[in-house]
């Protein structure tokens, strides 16, 4: 792909950037989650006990496989956008994004079609049109994902709340239609999950509309030269004459940058690996906050494993919401590191730290002072909760949501793989305490498991994160004309 050079922004407007996004992103996820709440009470009121626990172990089982098949791709093609924005190149790499997310897609499909009859009769009860659902909608999230990548990248957060609201609204239209009396039964609601992410994908248009704007602003602003230089790297190699020639001319600053990162260009080696460690990541942090449930339910009650998946909402109901930060955070960081400006990418990750740590702090007291009477009103089960316990659930989704930010300041300055042998090394200990008699009563044992484990997780990510900082400090130009550190695209 072409590396045409544009204007940067500064600093300061990227930083704006990066907290107006958080801002929108945040309100939209948050609307977001208010209306897959409600998806979910709508199907339990039209729908019996046994069908709407089938959508839910519908929606659980395909949750986790999007999550750690599709976000990996979403992450690459997000830095790497924002990473050749943030240096003036406007041509963005999508073929080999595309190519690894098409794979992802076969692969599951691949083992959804081996896994046929098990699926329907282990695991939906004999109902084939779940298993319907199931592999139609997650691969209908493959569009989605690359589509929330690509906005991302692009910094286009109101389009990305547009599209994930969208993907809300669409799907609980389905049990409505079902209440009304337009539909009824298990598969008319069960289809608001496959036909969400395809409904949500009517905001890329308007995306495409925007970007051919700013590519041509961007276009109209660079100096005849770096066009015709940048045209030459694109389409043949150039002798050293060449190109001591063309650096030498006008608009010697942007060809210097086309033949400076050249050689950076994403390859499907790099992609794959950077994709394949960011799955690592999602498969260990879905161990994180499901280890504990499964474990519970093999070796104990129903009641009881819903029990720890009641505490353990705790954690994930700010999760959910810190995703917003988490999608504006990596774009953010990426441009800053790209750039060089590493004053401004710690200052960015210590003010989230900060922020999650006053947040973390107020929950945990408010859990240690009324946790027991909320847990108990809210889900309406009589069970004795310790305050303790709930309180440590508090500090623990604390330090996940710091692990979070860190995660993605280690992604953004390619560290991929230091950051997935933390959360697969953290996964491993969580599991194994899990099943281990060390503390008999179990729902204790998940919350000491969990403030240990994301404790540890916080810290082995702390030591990624200061080794790079120092790696990334060292690499810091000696002056502003200084042209950017060259780096890799992904491992």
């Amino acid at each position: 792909m072409s590396g045409s050079s544009s204007p940067r922004r500064p600093p300061s407007s990227a930083t704006r950037s990066y907290t107006r996004g958080a801002r929108i992103l945040s309100l939209g996820i948050a609307a977001t989650g208010l209306l897959t709440l409600g998806y979910f009470a709508i199907a339990s009121h039209v729908l019996g006990e046994q069908s709407a626990k089938r959508i839910d172990l519908l929606w659980s089982v395909m949750f986790v496989i999007i999550s750690v098949i599709y976000r990996p791709v979403e992450q690459l093609l997000s830095r790497t956008i924002a990473q050749r924005r943030a240096r003036g190149q406007v041509e963005q790499p999508l073929r080999i994004p595309a190519a690894i997310q098409a794979g992802f897609a076969l692969l599951f499909l691949a083992a959804a079609l081996a896994l046929h009859e098990q699926l329907i009769d282990d695991v939906f009860e004999g109902y084939a049109a779940l298993y319907d659902v199931l592999v139609v909608g997650t691969l209908a999230y493959a569009a989605s994902y690359f589509a929330r990548g690509w906005l991302a990248g692009h910094e286009y957060f109101a389009l990305y709340g547009g599209l994930v609201l969208m993907e809300a609204f669409a799907r609980i239209c389905f049990p409505l239609a079902v209440a009304v009396g337009i539909a009824s039964g298990q598969t008319a609601v069960a289809a608001g999950i496959a036909a969400a992410p395809l409904l949500s994908l009517v905001v890329v248009p308007a995306a495409f509309v925007r970007e051919r704007e700013e590519r041509r602003q961007a276009l109209d602003a660079v100096p005849g030269p770096v066009h015709e230089a940048d045209a030459t790297l694109a389409e043949a190699p150039i002798s050293t004459d060449e190109a001591e020639a063309a650096l030498a001319g006008p608009g010697a600053e942007g060809v210097q940058e086309a033949v400076a990162h050249r050689g950076e260009e994403l390859s499907l080696r790099r992609g794959t690996g950077f994709a394949g460690w960011v799955a690592g990541i999602m498969l260990s942090e879905q161990t994180l906050l499901n280890a504990a449930v499964l474990t519970v339910y093999a070796s104990s009650s129903t009641a009881l494993a819903g029990i720890v998946f009641n505490v353990l909402l705790i954690a994930r109901a700010p999760l959910q919401l810190f995703q917003a930060i988490q999608t504006s955070l990596l774009p953010h960081l990426t441009g800053l590191d790209a750039t060089e400006s590493h004053a401004a990418f710690d200052r960015a990750v210590r003010v989230t730290v900060l922020a999650i740590a006053a947040f973390a702090g107020a929950v945990a007291l408010g859990l240690l002072a009324i946790g027991p009477f909320a847990m108990s009103h809210l889900f309406g089960q009589h069970h004795s909760y310790n305050r303790l316990g709930l309180a440590l659930i508090g500090v623990g989704m604390g330090l996940h949501l710091a692990s979070g930010t860190l995660n993605q300041a280690a992604l953004a300055r390619n560290r991929a793989r230091a950051a997935a042998c933390c959360w697969m090394i953290t996964a491993a200990l969580f599991l194994a305490w899990m099943l281990s008699p060390v503390v008999g009563d179990q729902l204790l044992r998940t919350e000491i498991g969990y403030a240990g484990a994301t404790a540890v997780l916080a810290s082995l990510l702390a030591v990624v994160y200061r080794r790079s900082e120092g790696r990334a400090g060292a690499s810091a130009p000696a002056g502003p004309q200084s042209a950017p550190t060259d780096r890799a695209i992904a491992r």
